[in-house]
C-alpha cells in the first residue's frame, strides 16, 4: 500500500532539542569546573559548592527537557496514528453503509423523516412542542408580544 500525501504530524523539534543541548552543554561546562577545581585545590571551597550545586542542576535539567521531547515526540506519533485510525474507520463504514444495498452485515446511517411523516407518527399521547402546537387557542386582544 502505497504511502498517503497526508502533511507530517506535530513533532516536537528544533525549539525542544535546543533547550536540551542548552542544558547540555551547560551541565558539561559545570563538570569540568567541577573537575579543575576538584584537581587544583585540595579544600573545598565555596566556587566547588557552586560548581556541584551548577553541574547536578543543569544535569537534571538536561535530563528532565530530554524525557519531557521524547514523550511529546511519543505522543504526537500516537496522536497522529489515531487521528489516521479514525479517518480510515470512519472512511470504511461511509463506503460500507453506501455499497450496501440490502445487505445485513451494515447497519446504514437512518434517515431523517419529513414533517409530515412525523406527525402522522406521532400518538395523541406524545408531547408536543410549543412551536408545534396550534390548537384552536386564539389569543385575541391579549396577545403580548415581545
Amino acid at each position: 500500500m502505497a504511502e498517503s500525501s497526508r502533511p507530517l504530524p506535530y513533532q516536537p523539534g528544533a525549539v525542544s532539542l535546543f533547550f536540551v543541548a542548552k542544558a547540555g552543554v551547560f551541565a558539561a561546562g559545570f563538570w569540568i569546573w567541577l573537575l579543575v577545581l576538584v584537581l587544583r585545590t585540595n579544600a573545598a571551597t565555596g566556587l566547588d559548592v557552586l560548581a556541584a550545586t551548577g553541574a547536578i542542576t543543569t544535569t537534571l535539567a538536561a535530563v528532565v527537557l530530554g524525557a519531557r521531547m521524547a514523550l511529546q515526540r511519543n505522543a504526537a506519533i500516537r496522536h497522529a496514528e489515531t487521528k489516521k485510525l479514525l479517518v480510515d474507520i470512519s472512511w470504511n463504514a461511509f463506503t460500507a453503509a453506501g455499497n450496501a444495498e440490502s445487505s445485513g452485515k451494515v447497519v446504514p446511517f437512518p434517515s431523517s423523516a419529513g414533517e409530515d411523516d412525523r406527525s402522522a407518527l406521532r400518538h395523541s399521547g406524545d408531547r408536543v412542542s410549543v412551536f408545534d402546537r396550534s390548537g384552536g387557542r386564539d389569543r385575541g386582544n391579549g396577545d403580548r408580544r415581545r
